[in-house]
């Protein structure tokens, strides 16, 4: 599990509770369903209007991507790619063919399974390059859907802090045939509690906003940075295998992708 978000989500709302009570409020003042159900059911009907049904049933698996801890171990790839170009140099790349089961990474044995069968290296790079495109614009709707969410959120919570002030007035002002017998302090408490109910909405749709659908989003878009930088190492030392070059500088090529702190002298 990716302890970064379980903790951070933790701590957004335990902020807001600790800000809530420290300020002298009460935890049900901010509790309404009706603001909930108007936050959440209008961004949820305004990305069904913006994606296919399709893509948005898909919402929660691209969802526990952002819980799942995921490691790359670049150093690691890097030195099973080198491994291959010393085998294929010794032996021809033919002498891959035996050893792909053994491969965990699926778009790595496919890359090598592709450079065996492939004598163009330019082809064999548009392939890679084509996958590589279509997995990217995957993570991209992914990470989208999120960020369209995070945008929509605040603003179904403006519409139903402007609905609930309308419906406030109306109820306040009446009907314009009542007598002024009213109580004046009791109407100005009415109003003042049904402003701070109209505002509840807006609150909801900046918490959703700004604590879980934006930084889902940016979650997706630091996973899926990762994920492309394994890819291209794993392209690029590939489409080097292939060409033939030596291992030692296919080695010191793929290290460049690596950022200088991770990298073991």
């Amino acid at each position: 599990m990716d302890l970064a978000t379980a903790i951070g989500l933790t701590a957004g709302f335990g902020v807001i509770i600790v800000g809530i009570i420290n300020g002298g409020g009460e935890l049900y003042w901010f509790l309404n369903v009706n603001s909930i159900l108007l936050v959440l059911g209008g961004t949820i009907a305004a990305t069904l209007v913006n994606y296919p049904l399709k893509v948005f049933l898909g919402v929660g698996s691209i969802l526990k991507n952002v819980f799942v801890k995921e490691r790359f171990d670049y150093i690691q790839t890097i030195e099973q790619l080198v491994q291959k170009a010393e085998k294929s140099r010794k032996d021809g790349i033919l002498s891959l063919e035996g050893e792909l089961d053994q491969i965990e990474s699926k778009f790595l044995r496919k890359g090598i399974e592709l450079a065996i069968n492939e004598r163009d290296s330019a082809r064999l790079r548009d392939y890679l390059r084509m996958e590589m495109n279509n997995i990217m614009n995957r993570h991209i709707s992914g990470q989208e859907i999120f960020l369209y969410m995070g945008s929509y959120a605040p603003a179904f919570g403006m519409l139903g802090t402007v609905l609930g002030l309308i419906v406030m007035m109306n109820n306040f002002g009446g009907s314009g045939d009542e007598t002024l017998d009213f109580d004046v302090a009791a109407k100005f408490a009415e109003l003042l509690g049904g402003m701070g109910l109209a505002l509840i909405t807006t609150f909801y749709g900046v918490l959703f906003a700004n604590l879980i659908f934006l930084p889902i989003g940016g979650k997706l878009k630091r996973k899926s940075e990762d994920e492309l930088m394994m890819k291209n190492i794993i392209v690029e030392g590939i489409i080097s295998l292939h060409s033939k070059e030596h291992p030692i500088l296919i080695r010191e090529k793929l290290m460049t992708f690596i950022p200088s702190n991770l990298r073991t002298e």
